[in-house]
């Protein structure tokens, strides 16, 4: 992604005015994963692949030529992808939030983002995809409905959402209403 001078800085800042852009480290899938990322998104895109040069080699070992970093964009917010080896791995302490208004928008990127995932990480809206990366894919409601000064309804809405894997709008609002199911999720 090019950078352009900030008007009032000497730091840069990518095209779309964002100075702070996610990096994930991956061991050697940067491309395999911006490629799955940006078919997931719209208004998403692949930027800039670079390369691995000779010169390194005896600290990073990969090949010349071989992918180092791939910019991207996913729904309009930058990301870097970066081939950087087996040494760091994610965790659940960094996740990415994914803001449905639709049980239907919730069921796309849950179906999509966990497939070929880890199954045991899925917990409270929270998956794990096939590259480690935690996403929470959750109702914008769910703020409002959390936000909530009843106690007892903010109680009913956390344990109908404890008792769940994917999130299904309605039973979060039928909880919240006073009315919920003691079914879990999907």
């Amino acid at each position: 992604m090019k950078t352009i001078p900030h008007p009032n800085r000497r730091e840069t800042m990518t095209l779309d005015g964002s100075r702070i852009a996610p990096c994930l480290w991956l061991d050697s899938e940067a491309e395999p994963a911006a490629r799955f990322y940006t078919s997931v998104f719209p208004n998403s895109s692949i930027g800039r692949i670079s390369t691995y040069g000779k010169e390194g080699h005896e600290v990073h070992g990969r090949s010349e030529g071989s992918v180092l970093t791939v910019d991207f964009v996913l729904d309009g917010h930058p990301f870097t992808a970066l081939n950087g080896g087996p040494h760091f791995t994610f965790n659940e302490a960094v996740s990415f939030q994914v803001l449905c208004s639709t049980q239907e928008e919730i069921d796309f990127y849950w179906e999509r983002l966990s497939k070929d995932g880890d199954p045991a990480a899925q917990q409270c809206g929270w998956l794990k995809d096939r590259f480690g990366v935690s996403w929470q894919v959750v109702p914008v409601q769910l703020q409002e409905l959390m936000a909530e000064a009843d106690p007892s309804r903010k109680g009913r809405v956390m344990e109908a959402l404890l008792a769940m894997k994917k999130l299904e709008l309605a039973q979060l609002q039928r909880a919240y209403d006073g009315a919920a199911s003691r079914e879990g999720g999907s």
